[in-house]
């Protein structure tokens, strides 16, 4: 990728919704720094212990010796599971860790704009994109950063009934581009402290599982692989009639 000129029309007219990442800006913005590290005491110290009780089953710490760029993949039911993921990585990872965001939601206003950079590291995705901009823009982070973990929801949206969907091929075209391997978690209570349509999530006991890193590999084998894998802790997290297909 081509250096870029801090002078020219490029850079200045860069979308302030891009600025908070690496790859542009050449170093970690202090601001998003401060934020983040406010961000991770509300949330470990405070809301994932006393509200939402986190408990993960596996090591991340062993992941990320061996493997410092990543796809990470998980299901998608709740407003909790991006922050789940981020709450569960231990907090020197997390300068590193970026969640691929829906752009009309988490950058739907300057609050949200904010919390989504500085709090989430958040990469905007315009779901009505056609001109692959933001598949553009994930490639260029997981080509040219040494070390990323972005964080993806292959189901696309949230499960409006708690099972999990298929998955969507952009993370297979992700990973297979750039040669980048998956990492499965599983989030098992997801549905039942946040589902679809809940103004705000109730309080109760959420686990994380920390599963196997698979290599790229087209969207069907990746599908089959992780519902292997999350059948072995919940044989009901599918419907029926997608387990015995």
């Amino acid at each position: 990728m081509r250096d870029w000129d801090y002078e020219n029309e490029q850079w200045t007219r860069l979308p302030s919704y891009l600025k908070h990442l690496p790859l542009f800006t050449r170093h970690y913005d202090l601001v998003s720094l401060f934020f983040r590290s406010l961000w991770s005491v509300i949330l470990k110290y405070w809301f994932f212990r006393f509200y939402i009780r986190l408990k993960v089953v596996g090591d991340f710490h062993e992941v990320r010796r061996n493997y410092p760029k990543l796809l990470v993949i998980a299901n998608h039911a709740s407003h909790l599971d991006a922050v789940s993921i981020a709450a569960a990585i231990p907090f020197r990872y997390w300068l590193d860790v970026y969640i691929a965001a829906a752009k009309d939601y988490f950058f739907s206003n300057a609050l949200f704009t904010f919390f989504s950079k500085h709090c989430l590291g958040a990469i905007p995705i315009d779901r009505k994109d056609k001109k692959g901009e933001a598949v553009e823009l994930c490639l260029n982070l997981l080509s040219n950063l040494e070390a990323i973990w972005l964080i993806i929801f292959p189901e696309g949206t949230r499960s409006k009934d708690g099972f999990i969907g298929q998955f969507k091929r952009g993370v297979s075209l992700f990973s297979e581009k750039t040669t980048t391997p998956l990492l499965f978690l599983y989030l098992e209570g997801n549905a039942d402290l946040w589902p679809k349509g809940r103004i705000f999530a109730v309080p109760g006991k959420l686990t994380l599982h920390v599963g196997p890193v698979h290599p790229p590999a087209p969207i069907e084998l990746i599908y089959e692989s992780y519902r292997k894998w999350v059948t072995s802790i919940n044989p009901h997290a599918f419907r029926d009639e997608e387990i015995e297909s």
